[in-house]
């Protein structure tokens, strides 16, 4: 991650500086079964406190060609244990345009196969579930599943799996 200013020249001639950081993309990845979604809980330390969301990561090093799905499928394996059979993917969204060059790469994956998961030392204490359309909508409700990008990961399926 960079965090960088720069010297800018506003459409109205003004001049300013614009803060911005950097940070490679990463990638979502919505597990769906007839009936609902597997979620993770983690705590999340900038916000102080445990949410639900979908799984979701970047490689912990340079990326070295490998793609995002690759590592959709990476992150699905190490944080539920699933491997899916399908993926698809949705679409890319920015995190926080306004200050920030990171998006999102978001994937659908269907017709999954259980297995361990293979967590990293700072998700130990990270939570599979598996929850039903409801229960989802039940989380969001109460300000359990907060996380933006998970939220736009529901806009893009487009009433396929609610």
């Amino acid at each position: 991650m960079t965090v960088r200013e720069d010297a800018v020249e506003r459409p109205d001639g003004s001049r300013g500086v614009y803060g911005v950081v950097d940070k490679p993309d990463f990638a979502l990845v919505v597990p769906a079964e007839p009936g609902g979604f597997h979620l993770v809980e983690q705590y999340r330390y900038p916000v102080g406190g445990r949410y639900w969301e979908f799984p979701q990561g970047s490689w912990s090093e340079p990326a070295g060609g490998r793609g995002a799905e690759e590592l959709a499928a990476a992150e699905l394996r190490e944080e539920t244990g699933l491997t899916a059979g399908t993926m698809r993917h949705l679409g890319r969204v920015h995190v926080a345009y306004g200050y920030a060059s990171q998006g999102c790469h978001i994937f659908l994956a269907t017709d999954l196969v259980a297995g361990p998961p293979a967590r990293e030392a700072s998700e130990s204490d990270l939570v599979h579930r598996f929850v039903t359309h409801a229960e989802l909508r039940q989380l969001v409700a109460d300000g359990s599943f907060t996380d933006a990008v998970s939220l736009a990961a529901l806009t893009l399926l487009d009433g396929r799996y609610r």
